[in-house]
């Protein structure tokens, strides 16, 4: 292997690359980190396998992915799908992924609103669990109810929504820990260390502030299986564990705006029936190949 394809796509600020040509598992998290150098706003890199037909069979997807960490994205099943229907000159319709994380195919219906762009709708898989858990910060600074720095640890109980693939954890105003979203440093080390010590595979923290129809949302985002950590511009699973988990508190179906970094995520999830509908874009931004050595 000396050279490597990929296309890089803007699902809503989370920039995102999708390689092309076949690599090896082991050598993922290496080729996507040399794609990172290259692309310094590329927050994550996806693996795409093509079906061998044209037209799947009912049940069988169109196109795989895997995640560089093999995590679960939200954000990378919408472009896979959308890169799907480029190759395919589709303008509207529903593409099956198969994406790392996931246990079964997701449907992404499609719509295309320019020539490299499409809106997107994903049925996203159901949360594992939604619940509780007493987490504990133990470093340099802690955190008291305040949510400040005081050289102390601290533990609290946090909303946790379990998903295939990936966990993230809710933390609202009300929240001891809310204040952290101001210390980047100790952030990025209680979700390092918070994500071990829930055994996940990846860990998000969704700083989740006031609102109603429209809720801001500051996501971060630690993939130990890659060895990335970002404060990305938007998060979908993450935008969707927020609308289960509020879903779930108020025992009614939900339609919430996130507002993020970088634009809007729309998430209709209804408890009574599991399903959850995360709404968002992607965007072909171009086309690369370059030599790997």
């Amino acid at each position: 292997m000396d050279r490597i394809q990929y296309c890089k796509f803007d699902p809503t600020g989370n920039i995102t690359a999708l390689v092309e040509t076949a690599v090896d598992i082991a050598e993922q998290p290496e080729v996507a980190a040399r794609i990172m150098e290259r692309e310094p706003d590329v927050e994550q890199v996806g693996f795409i396998t093509y079906g061998k037909d044209k037209v799947p069979e009912e049940g069988a997807a169109a196109i795989s992915l895997r995640m560089a960490g093999g995590e679960f994205c939200g954000n990378a099943t919408m472009c896979a799908a959308a890169l799907f229907a480029l190759h395919r000159g589709l303008q509207s319709g529903a593409v099956p992924v198969k994406v790392s994380g996931a246990s079964a195919p997701l449907t992404v219906s499609l719509e295309q609103q320019a020539a490299f762009s499409y809106s997107a709708a994903v049925s996203m898989p159901p949360a594992i669990r939604i619940g509780t858990v007493d987490l504990q910060h133990s470093g340099a600074a802690g955190v008291h109810e305040s949510g400040s720095a005081d050289g102390i640890s601290a533990m609290i109980s946090l909303p946790v929504v379990e998903m295939e693939g990936i966990s993230h954890i809710i933390i609202e105003p009300d929240s001891g820990f809310f204040g952290v979203k101001d210390d980047k440093a100790l952030a990025e080390s209680m979700v390092r260390h918070w994500c071990g010590v829930l055994g996940a595979d990846c860990l998000g923290m969704m700083f989740l502030d006031e609102g109603i129809e429209i809720r801001p949302m500051i996501p971060l985002v630690y993939v130990p299986g890659a060895d990335t950590m970002f404060w990305e511009n938007s998060c979908a699973s993450g935008s969707a564990a927020a609308g289960m988990y509020l879903a779930a508190r108020a025992g009614s179906s939900v339609d919430i705006t996130f507002e993020e970094p970088a634009g809007r995520l729309r998430v209709e999830s209804d408890p009574a029936s599991g399903l959850t509908v995360l709404h968002g874009s992607a965007i072909l931004l171009g086309s690369t190949i370059f030599a790997i050595q």
